[in-house]
């Protein structure tokens, strides 16, 4: 079975990191798991596609509206925000590009869970969790952790 990388996050401004975080996991083999809905979400699948990879995307809504077109495997759930621990506990380890206080909800909840956080530069200050200075960095602590620490 492939690792599973999600990739969390918000933010315009973080779209260009976030696609070059998803091309370089599909580059390493790894599948690419999202929120499912734009900007960092939608950027990290379309990253993840233009490197051959595949994805999966957790949606919040119990429809398939708003999903962006990157995505392969779609899960809808209808549970609002809630969504947000199935998103990290699909993950093997987790990447945060920018974000927002649910980009902040999610590093609580996969720490909790016992998932390997990186934080992409610049990103919140969160206790536990490891500093990336480019995507190419992020990938590598991301995929390094993945190998380590498997989810069953």
């Amino acid at each position: 079975m492939a690792i599973q990388v999600s990739v969390i996050g918000s933010g315009v401004e973080h779209e260009e990191n976030a696609e070059q975080v998803g091309r370089l996991l599909a580059e390493s083999g790894a599948t690419v798991v999202t929120g499912g809905l734009g900007e960092v979400m939608a950027a990290a699948a379309r990253g993840a596609k233009s490197g051959g990879g595949a994805t999966i995307g957790i949606l919040p809504t119990d429809t398939r509206e708003g999903l962006n077109e990157w995505v392969d495997h779609v899960v809808v759930t209808g549970i609002g925000h809630a969504r947000n621990l199935a998103v990290v506990a699909s993950g093997d380890a987790v990447v945060a590009v920018g974000g927002r206080y649910g980009t902040l909800a999610e590093i609580g909840l996969a720490l909790t869970l016992g998932r390997a956080v990186v934080v992409l530069e610049p990103g919140w200050q969160v206790e536990g969790t490891q500093r990336a200075q480019t995507p190419a960095e992020a990938v590598e602590f991301a995929l390094s952790a993945a190998r380590h620490t498997r989810v069953k």
